[in-house]
């Protein structure tokens, strides 16, 4: 009998955006395919990446990702990307025009979770349409995970 997937797999991740949990509340993920050019997918593929201070913005109709940082690949040639470069992402019309409504709500932005290959080898960023927290916010979910985590003591000493 063949096994069951009981969970999606993202393959290799290359960078990972992990204060943005931290930092916004997450309202809902996408995934999206990115173009990039060769000596990218080879920097990435290293996993030196940073997508720490990216975010991502519609110009003219299409979604850029911006500020991520892709070192240059060493055994390219002469010609190589800018680290800093923007990239395009590829999303559907409807996806797209959705995440520059909810930009253009008070307080929500477009910040990429992770980028990862897929079972294929193909790249993806994972991004999100999240809203800043404030300060007092930070405080409350920290609480909670603390919270979660003397329950989860609790219950393993008395059980």
């Amino acid at each position: 009998m063949a096994r069951k997937k009981t969970k999606k797999s993202d393959g290799n991740i290359a960078a990972q955006n992990r204060k943005a949990r931290h930092d916004y509340h997450i309202v809902e993920t996408l995934e999206a395919g990115v173009m990039l050019s060769g000596s990218e997918v080879k920097s990435l593929r290293g996993g030196r990446a940073s997508i720490g201070e990216a975010y991502a913005e519609v110009r003219d109709g299409e979604m850029f990702l911006k500020n991520a940082y892709i070192p240059e690949y060493d055994g390219a040639h002469v010609v190589t990307h800018k680290p800093r470069g923007d990239r395009k992402l590829l999303l559907h019309r409807r996806e797209i025009a959705k995440l520059w409504d909810a930009t253009q709500r008070k307080g929500m932005t477009v910040v990429p979770l992770k980028v990862y290959f897929n079972e294929r080898g193909i790249a993806k960023v994972e991004i999100a349409i999240a809203e800043g927290k404030k300060h007092y916010d930070k405080r409350q979910s920290q609480k909670e995970r603390d919270w979660g985590r003397q329950k989860q003591r609790l219950m393993r000493d008395l059980g």
